[in-house]
């Protein structure tokens, strides 16, 4: 029985790094991206070679396993453990050098690929192998794997790119594998001079044949390669500490021929014949696992055949002799970059995609990768179909079908007995069937769990033996990853999902896209790890306090995790009043960026309204839900009593604002915002609408919080526009026209008004509340909006909304919450964008030409939620150019202006948001829609933002 106590002591006594036995350190750690799930003791995050030593040796003394972790992306379970897990990448994570000349790099095994690409591709260079998962899985995991990726065509796997290592072995020997026999352990070759004939004859040929230890390398006749052999051990043999890897010359150009076939089979039998032309990738992907949004060719199934040049001509003309080489249903050749890029990333979220069949039902990792020789692709993948079929089984078969390596998700039940019992009948079966091609079992992520009890029926008996063996030499004590590739755990043990609750967990939102179930929500996280990425391009959002942070617990997976070992309860043992969980939700910005960008579409920003919901049931809240939880109805309470001066007199006095800020914990570093003198609805009711009540589409202008009580111009603005583009505008909840005597719509609206119009009180999304988690009362006021809105849902009205916040919160978190009142639903499907109402509502009417560059950022929500094609195609007409950048400002709401999180959300604002201000031209219009995001621009860069609405209405006002 190990000591904890002394085990914990003896890793801080002789670790410099991080030593953490904590139930979030653990709980983070306790699954990687596949079925299984395993608690560790403890989880260390080591500084160097010499705290990796420190802990193999103090982990010896007490006999308690060792798992080296990277990213925490492998599919097979053999980044999990029970004992201590080896967190290499928060410490080790460098770039130590590169050598232009002589296309190497020296790399520590938690550097992220893509840190690498950019360093190599200054110099025109780039490492070969690239999974789907570069912008988060580390070189350590690639090495660990043997890592192939899309370009394994071109240029191989892990191992041929690998030429040396440096390795610690579980008893503290440190080598340097390489070729010609360097940096074996004791009786390594000794072994191999003894089964030259097993290793001649027992290990398949084919690109991509990862299972078991690649012995084969160590064959006279292929360089006796220590370091190749290493590569795809699973961490099962030593501890990686740096590498050195080989850089290949990048394409200066490249093309992307797509070429469509009538169905998947189709496209596997064609891959092979592709690859006489030497292209960089033979990518397949099935017509279920492409939006419908996406323009492909017309077919049921598409080969990503990549070609590249030292000229956009060259790399073109490669391509278009594919497509004459190849008989296909349709093509498209591809040159520009971005329409590439957009491509490429259906392909690489794949991995995430896959994870929901059509109908929404689950679908799991498992057999992910087997491969296939490429030319018996088409016969294998029929078989394979046929299999599915007689177990009752679906999955979507994509991947690199040049190399004859296939993906899968397959719909296993998980959760059940019998399920349980089908998934491994049909593992036995689908072994058999890819060994009858003359396969490999695993063709790139490993074997793990999921695949080494099996691996028997690939290799023999006699072949399996001499693994274990080998084992020993490097690893006597069977410390390192015990329980992958030699005496393997039954592939149906630690499934991941049987500590989950059988019953629904009671829950205040529908969660409608899986079923009502929570924990169906919560597993919707695969460990992708998608939301690991230090960077984001273009539009993308997720995971800004990740980004802030690099922590795990501040990440999607991370905080999925949480509330996954909370259902379970065994790690996590309070359930809802769980500490671990809510500090780690505490940091999530509720910015929505995981609901479009995480391939699977987590959605934190519900889960933790949900969790806080819970968390304090009953129990007293923090201040800033009663302030900023409460915004609305202060600010009510200020407007109805005039006293907004006598608030920003107070607010601009030091002591008091202090004393405020303290009590309603806002974070001192904030200024408390001014509030308006005239709140929007009041300018409203002292108007006269400049446009007749008979002409036009009318339109019902939202007066959200924001909009009425802080920035007030921004409504007036909107009026502006939408008037000018002859639109009808009224608010809610009377429908009356500015100035007009009487209620405007049809003879049903006025009946429905006659009804309504002693009704007092002001619509409201409920958004401050959902946001801190006070749902029962986001539900009353949210159906007393519903209430006052009937007038408006009789009519046939789009309900425009100005802040995107409140927009997204009514068309998806308000029938999600209210999903018992189909008028929830019925307003959502009401709710426009500013620039969506003037699209679809004024079709003819031509914006004021702004002629000026733009800067700034599209808000979070809006990018997750509403989407902004119609923006961008109303800037355009607008004479605006130029992008919008992504990311998260920062304030996100109440989020930014809470006690503890200034720095956080001061960071997310550099992530991209204050850049693109500052490198804006100096005449560029500074746009941003969001109150929050305007309000972060005016504390942080002294600078003002609009919306473009303000923008549009200052241009006509100009207008002689």
């Amino acid at each position: 029985m190990t000591d904890l106590r002394e085990l914990r002591a003896g890793l801080r006594a002789g670790v410099r790094g991080d030593v953490d036995f904590g139930v979030t350190a653990r709980a983070l750690t306790t699954m990687d991206a596949s079925n299984y799930r395993r608690v560790p003791l403890g989880v260390v995050s080591p500084r160097d070679a010499d705290d990796v030593a420190a802990v193999l040796a103090v982990c010896r003394e007490h006999g308690v396993p060792v798992v080296p972790r990277g990213g925490g992306t492998s599919i097979a379970g053999q980044a999990t453990g029970t004992g201590v897990v080896l967190d290499l990448t928060r410490y080790m994570n460098r770039l130590l050098s590169l050598d232009p000349e002589a296309r190497t790099a020296v790399v520590q095994p938690g550097l992220v690929l893509d840190r690498l690409q950019e360093a190599a591709a200054p110099h025109g260079l780039r490492f070969g192998p690239d999974p789907s998962t570069h912008s988060r899985c580390t070189l350590g995991g690639m090495i660990g794997n043997n890592s192939c990726g899309s370009h394994s065509v071109a240029w191989g796997t892990t191992a041929d790119n690998v030429r040396e290592l440096s390795v610690i072995t579980p008893r503290g020997e440190r080598l340097r594998p390489g070729p010609g026999w360097a940096g074996a352990p004791a009786g390594l070759r000794e072994l191999v001079d003894g089964e030259l004939a097993r290793l001649r004859t027992g290990f398949p040929e084919l690109p991509r044949r990862i299972s078991g230890y690649a012995l084969d390398a160590l064959l006279p006749e292929r360089g006796a390669d220590v370091a190749r052999s290493f590569c795809g051990s699973e961490g099962t043999l030593g501890v990686l500490t740096e590498a050195v890897v080989e850089l290949v010359r990048a394409p200066r150009a490249r093309a992307l021929a797509v070429l469509a076939y009538a169905d998947e089979s189709g496209a596997a039998e064609a891959a092979a014949g592709l690859l006489a032309h030497h292209p960089l990738t033979v990518e397949g992907m099935a017509a279920d696992l492409v939006p419908s949004s996406v323009d492909l060719p017309r077919g049921g199934a598409w080969l990503f055949v990549e070609t590249g040049g030292d000229t956009e001509d060259e790399a073109r003309a490669r391509a278009d002799a594919i497509v004459r080489a190849a008989d296909v249903v349709d093509s498209l050749v591809v040159t520009d970059p971005a329409r590439q890029r957009a491509l490429w990333r259906i392909r690489e979220d794949a991995s995430g995609t896959a994870t929901r069949m059509p109908d929404g039902s689950e679908a799991w990792p498992g057999w992910e990768d087997c491969a296939v020789p490429p030319a018996r692709l088409g016969a294998y993948l029929r078989d394979f179909r046929g299999l599915l079929a007689a177990h009752g089984l679906r999955g979507s078969p994509y991947g690199h079908f040049g190399d004859g390596c296939i993906h899968v998700r397959i719909d296993f039940d998980l959760l059940t007995e019998p399920g349980v019992a089908r998934f491994r009948t049909f593992s036995g079966e689908l072994a058999d069937l890819v060994v009858a091609h003359g396969g490999s079992l695993s063709g790139e992520h490993g074997d793990g769990q999921a695949r080494a009890e099996l691996l028997p029926r690939m290799y023999g008996p006699e072949t399996v033996a001499l693994f274990e063996r080998v084992k020993g030499l490097w690893d006597p004590d069977d410390l390192l990853n015990p329980g992958m590739l030699v005496r393997p755990e039954p592939l149906d043990a630690n499934l991941r999902f049987a500590v989950l609750p059988r019953e629904p967990v009671d829950v205040a939102f529908g969660y409608p896209a899986d079923g009502g179930d929570f924990s169906a929500a919560v597993r919707r996280c695969v460990g992708v790890a998608k939301c690991r990425t230090e960077s984001v391009s273009g539009p993308a959002v997720m995971c800004p306090s990740f980004r802030a942070t690099g922590r795990e617990e501040h990440s999607t997976r991370g905080r999925a995790r949480l509330l996954h070992e909370m259902l379970a309860g065994e790690l996590v043992t309070d359930g809802w009043r769980s500490t671990e969980v809510r500090d780690a939700l505490d940091l999530c910005l509720s910015c929505k960026g995981c609901r479009s960008d995480c391939p699977v579409g987590v959605d934190m920003a519900t889960y933790k309204a949900e969790f806080l919901h819970h968390h304090y049931a009953g129990r007293r809240r923090p201040a800033a839900h009663h302030t900023m939880g409460r915004l609305p109805l202060w600010l009510g309470w200020v407007a109805r009593t005039r006293s907004a001066a006598l608030v920003n007199a107070g607010a601009s006095v030091g002591p008091l604002a202090r004393a405020a800020k303290r009590l309603g914990g806002i974070a001192g570093e904030r200024e408390i915002p001014r509030l308006a003198g005239e709140p929007f609805t009041r300018w409203w009711r002292g108007r006269r609408t400049a446009v007749p009540a008979d002409s036009g589409a009318l339109v019902v202008l939202w007066p959200d919080t924001f909009t009425e009580h802080l920035s007030p111009s921004v409504g007036r603005a909107a009026v502006r526009v939408l008037e000018a583009a002859g639109l009808r505008v009224a608010l809610p909840p009377t429908l009356r026209l500015a100035g007009a005597r009487s209620p405007v719509g049809d003879a049903r609206s006025r009946s429905a008004l006659r009804l309504l119009t002693a009704r007092r009180g002001r619509v409201c999304c409920g958004l401050t509340y959902i946001s801190t988690g006070q749902l029962d009362r986001a539900r009353a006021v949210l159906r007393r909006t519903l209430d006052l809105m009937e007038p408006v849902l009789a009519t046939d009205a789009p309900v425009v909304v100005l802040e995107p916040s409140c927009a997204a919160t009514l068309r998806t978190d308000a029938p999600e919450l209210l999903h018992d009142d189909p008028r929830a639903a019925q307003l959502a499907s009401r709710v426009r964008t500013f620039a969506e109402t003037l699209e679809q509502y004024a079709p003819d009417w031509t914006p004021p030409a702004l002629d000026r560059p733009v800067a700034g950022q599209t808000h979070c929500h809006q990018h997750a939620v509403l989407g902004d094609t119609a923006d961008r195609r109303l800037r355009a007409a607008a004479g605006l150019t130029g992008d919008l950048s992504g990311g998260c400002c920062g304030l996100a709401g109440n989020f930014g202006f809470e006690q503890g999180h200034y720095e956080v959300s001061a960071a997310c604002a550099e992530d991209q948001l204050l850049p693109a201000v500052r490198q804006a031209p100096e005449n560029a219009l500074i746009l941003a829609d969001g109150y929050s995001c305007r309000t972060q621009l005016a504390q942080l860069a002294n600078t003002r933002g609009r919306h473009l609405a303000e923008a549009l209405a200052e241009a006509l006002e100009e207008i002689p």
